[in-house]
């Protein structure tokens, strides 16, 4: 029997497998049929990576890594250049808006317990995507070369010298010079450009190889692979494409609305997401009033300023560093914290119901804290809800464990 493939995809299958990749990954790959609209912010990150890339791209054809010249081309862009305002805006909207949906993404999988076996590699790509994601951003968020970017360098990298031993080679092995220069913004710029996007499309690669190697979860966490028809389809299962992706169309269209008004009528977000002294040169002879790292940050900086005291031999700045390195270490642990015999919130019990949505609420106070100034007040909130937040994962395994689960359906419902 003769093919129906058009016999240029016939010769490019025989030599490249394209259409077995789009069968697997898209038109043939089952995704259960209840996902709901908190199932759209892997989209979305995806959407804004390959935004950060082509914005990122036209802005280093411009874009002068040297610490007399970056300030000035960062002004040329914006002033001089066609469109280089927008492109700009375009980027720096879209780190934030980077952050904002892989937060969602990742409370998402918190509340439907996307990490529960089989799926703890899933996760794990995942944190390692937002851990680069993070060096990514604090790299980028240096090169204007204003003066929160100098200053907040400044202090992100002296934390590295708090490390006994090796902390003061460590920090002026980062910096490249005894202190922050054009060196170190020289290396960033590198690292932001090159080295960080290309491991950062690795990893997605094996985030979405991952699922699509065990199927997605969903909202009631059930397995749609237990129940198949005689084709061997999943029974509670739909097909990716177009389904899915067509059918989230309405909602990126919303967030593409939304994406675009912020950067048309308010790209600063009133000094969040542009810091006002970042308007200024760099000067090494004035420190700005409230140094802090930009607002999705804003939370471990947070946790590393609560701590203002010492413990046994460990000093306040030592303790500080360990900890804020422990708030992100616990995301990888998760899969093995959640003792649950079930995997989404809607059938665990009260304590991990009420858990979620204090450490969801923990996290964005500690985002705010992170940015404002380190008042008493601040200090004594920043050390309650870093407890909170802390507390959701060391008390999972126990929570967890003796909380009464309400039975999980065998299908998804109807």
């Amino acid at each position: 029997m003769s093919s129906s493939k058009p016999a240029f995809m016939e010769w490019l299958d025989q030599r490249l497998p394209v259409t077995n990749a789009y069968e697997k990954h898209l038109s043939k790959y089952y995704a259960p049929r209840n996902l709901n609209f908190w199932w759209v912010f892997g989209l979305l990150a995806t959407l804004i990576f390959v935004n950060q890339i082509l914005t990122g791209i036209w802005l280093t054809m411009s874009y002068v890594p040297s610490a007399e010249e970056a300030f000035r081309s960062v002004e040329y862009i914006m002033r001089d250049v066609q469109s280089g305002w927008l492109i700009r805006y375009m980027h720096s909207t879209g780190a934030s808006a980077f952050f904002v949906v892989v937060y969602l993404h990742m409370f998402r999988g918190i509340m439907y317990g996307s990490y529960q076996k089989p799926r703890e590699l899933i996760w794990i790509f995942g944190c390692l995507i937002y851990l680069l994601l993070m060096a990514e951003g604090f790299m980028g968020y240096v090169l204007p070369w204003g003066q929160m970017s100098y200053w907040g360098a400044q202090v992100i990298i002296s934390l590295f010298g708090a490390i006994p031993v090796i902390g003061d080679g460590l920090a002026e092995w980062i910096r490249g010079d005894f202190l922050i220069s054009g060196i170190t913004l020289n290396r960033f710029f590198a690292l932001h450009v090159i080295a960080l996007p290309l491991v950062l499309a690795l990893l997605v690669v094996l985030h979405i190889l991952a699922l699509h190697e065990v199927g997605s979860n969903n909202p009631d966490g059930i397995d749609i692979k237990k129940h198949k028809d005689e084709y061997g389809r999943p029974l509670d299962g739909i097909p990716f494409h177009p389904y899915y992706t067509l059918g989230k169309l309405p909602m990126i269209i919303i967030f593409l609305m939304v994406f675009t008004g912020v950067i048309f009528f308010f790209p600063e977000a009133g000094g969040y997401f542009l810091e006002y002294a970042n308007f200024e040169p760099a000067n090494t002879l004035k420190t700005p009033d409230n140094i802090h790292p930009v607002w999705y940050f804003g939370a471990y900086y947070a946790i590393l300023r609560a701590v203002d005291f010492s413990l046994f031999f460990i000093d306040a700045k030592l303790l500080g560093v360990m900890l804020m390195g422990a708030a992100i270490a616990l995301l990888f642990i998760l899969p093995w914290l959640d003792r649950s015999p079930v995997r989404s919130w809607r059938y665990k019990g009260i304590y991990s119901k009420v858990a979620i949505v204090v450490f969801a609420i923990s996290f964005a106070i500690l985002s705010w804290l992170g940015i404002q100034p380190a008042t008493a007040l601040n200090n004594a909130l920043a050390k309650l809800f870093s407890v909170l937040y802390f507390a959701f994962f060391l008390l999972m395994p126990f929570y967890t464990k003796y909380e009464k689960t309400k039975p999980v359906p065998e299908r998804v419902p109807e």
